[in-house]
């Protein structure tokens, strides 16, 4: 079972790119074995430093703690100072002489003159710990309160006593600081020049892979939905053999799958947009033609029957709704062909103050109500289009809220942006139809009014978004039951 990091370790920062991540990897690989080395080095200098000590233990021999038990007077042979045998004992031997477990005599060589300490001051710890010292001929470490760190050795003496030598451990303790001094500052040289030497090497090594990252998010920030798109050039490629070298080869690959999809997009929206302009165009003649009938006919002074009246009255009426569906899809046509429109100063607020009027009396059931600023909102754009959002936004409210609806119009500036709500407090629109609300021929399955008749095309909401984005505008909608709002933003006018 695996085990989740420890709360520490989830916190320390992680590299992000694979630069970095390489980088520190590669730094963290050699810390490890720069540790390793230094460790080994440590361990084997220590090691050897203690055996040649041990070793000129063994050469010392018992010549000086022996001494100690005469007062520093040998029976014979002798050739040292007056307190102890101080021949080839090397400046910090420290001799001890126990009887039955209690420390009789002590010494210490001093430096200079080779003079022998023989108050060298041991607390009771150190006594116990001189008294625990095993009599087996073999060095060990011993750490004296006032002496510190020593390789002992205790052997038994002619009186049956015991006679512990010892030599002091801090040159080999010296020396292996000295050391892990040196190995922390050169290993910590070489990490840091190898960590900016491999950087270096990484970011050499990727830049075929930090091109192909780059076009890659160029491409990300394309609009590919709609349009001619031009892709940005295709990305060098480098060796086939290795793993960038691939990775930019199977990129440019789909690059150019990507483009000649968008090229074939772009023909046949082209080729659709052309035929909806065209059709569109060719349609308006026999749709007026058949209404110009139409009302014709119903001018006649004959008498006519009244099925033949009603009939009469239906094509007229479906004709005039064919033809505004004509004139809807071919204004949609210029607008995707990005005809400009009309560029003038409109006055937003007298606008929705006849838009309003309109809705108010074609829409004698719902409750209208207008919020406009005191100072009227002048924004530049086409006033025929800009009226015609306001005239569908209005009517969609209308059709789709049952009779008693309040619908709410407001306008508000901030001086760079002119904010237009369509509020009402109907049932709102259905979860499934909002993403795709602005897009043509979208329609929900059930009217919000119960009592609508007749069904659009589904265009009004789509004409309403074009329109707004040519003004270079945005709109919005937030629906839930018993409240749902068109929002239009449109830039003000600052000439």
């Amino acid at each position: 079972m695996l085990r989740r990091p420890a709360g520490w370790l989830r916190r320390l920062p992680r590299p992000r790119t694979l630069r970095a991540r390489l980088t520190v990897g590669l730094v963290v690989l050699l810390a490890v074995s720069c540790a390793a080395v230094g460790l080994a080095a440590v361990v084997e200098l220590s090691g050897f430093l203690t055996q040649r000590l041990d070793e000129q233990l063994v050469q010392v021999g018992t010549r000086f703690p022996a001494s100690l038990e005469h007062n520093g007077r040998l029976p014979d042979d002798h050739d040292g100072d007056e307190h102890g045998d101080t021949r080839r004992q090397a400046t910090g031997t420290f001799g001890a002489r126990l009887v039955n477990g209690t420390v009789t005599n002590r010494g210490l060589v001093r430096s200079g003159d080779l003079a022998v300490d023989l108050n060298v001051d041991l607390t009771g710890a150190d006594m116990r710990k001189l008294a625990a010292v095993p009599v087996d001929g073999r060095a060990h470490t011993l750490d004296l309160s006032s002496l510190h760190d020593y390789r002992v050795v205790a052997t038994r003496g002619l009186d049956q006593d015991v006679l512990i030598v010892g030599l002091p451990y801090e040159p080999v303790e010296a020396a292996v600081r000295r050391l892990e001094l040196v190995s922390a500052v050169v290993f910590g040289l070489a990490l840091a020049v190898a960590g900016v030497t491999g950087a270096l090497w990484v970011r050499w090594s990727l830049r075929p892979l930090s091109r192909v990252a780059a076009i890659a998010t160029r491409v990300s920030e394309l609009p590919l939905a709609s349009g001619e798109v031009a892709l940005p050039p295709r990305a060098a490629e480098s060796d086939p053999r290795g793993e960038v070298g691939r990775v930019a080869a199977a990129f440019n690959r789909m690059l150019g799958h990507v483009e000649d999809a968008l090229t074939k997009r772009h023909a046949s929206e082209e080729r659709l947009r052309s035929f909806a302009a065209d059709a569109s165009h060719e349609l308006r003649t026999p749709v007026a033609s058949v209404r110009g009938h139409a009302e014709l006919a119903l001018l006649h002074p004959g008498p006519v029957p009244p099925e033949i009246t009603r009939a009469l009255e239906r094509i007229t009426a479906e004709s005039s709704r064919m033809g505004e569906m004509v004139d809807d899809l071919l204004l949609l046509a210029r607008l995707d062909a990005g005809r400009p429109l009309e560029r003038r100063p409109v006055d937003l607020t007298h606008l929705v103050l006849d838009a309003v009027t309109d809705a108010g009396a074609t829409g004698r059931d719902h409750r209208w109500t207008l919020e406009l600023p005191e100072e009227p909102v002048t924004v530049t754009g086409d006033a025929h289009r800009l009226h015609q959002v306001l005239a569908n936004l209005l009517t969609n409210a209308r059709w789709h809220t049952p009779a008693g609806t309040k619908v709410t119009v407001s306008l508000e500036t901030d001086g760079r942006t002119a904010t237009l709500n369509v509020h009402d407090d109907g049932p709102g629109v259905p979860e499934d139809v909002q993403p795709g609300v602005f897009e043509r021929f979208t329609r929900a399955e059930h009217r919000r009014r119960s009592d609508a008749t007749g069904a659009g095309a589904g265009l009004g909401l789509s004409i309403v978004a074009a329109v707004v984005e040519a003004h270079g505008g945005s709109v919005g909608l937030e629906s839930r039951t018993g409240s749902t709002t068109f929002t239009v933003r449109l830039p003000v006018s600052t000439e």
